[in-house]
């Protein structure tokens, strides 16, 4: 399968599971995800790092993501986690 047998160029978002996944939340997840784990990352940005993370989270779970991949940097598995559960 490929990208544009999930979302054809023309089409921008989807209904998976009931939740609304936009073309590129993975990729934004993933620069988010190493800005938030940087150890150069300003406070600030890794905070705003943090909550993007956490609002794309409902539609990283609709895709499945975590059921095939594992996040690796501890800190970040826990911050997931405890969002997951809450």
């Amino acid at each position: 399968m490929r990208a544009q047998d999930i979302l054809p160029d023309d089409v921008n978002q989807s209904d998976m599971n009931g939740t609304t996944v936009r073309k590129g939340t993975v990729g934004a997840f993933l620069v988010n995800a190493r800005a938030w784990c940087a150890s150069a990352t300003s406070d600030a940005d890794r905070r705003e790092a943090e909550q993007h993370m956490l609002e794309a989270l409902p539609a990283l779970h609709a895709l499945g993501l975590f059921e095939v991949l594992a996040i690796r940097d501890e800190r970040l598995r826990t911050l997931l986690a405890q969002a997951a559960r809450s």
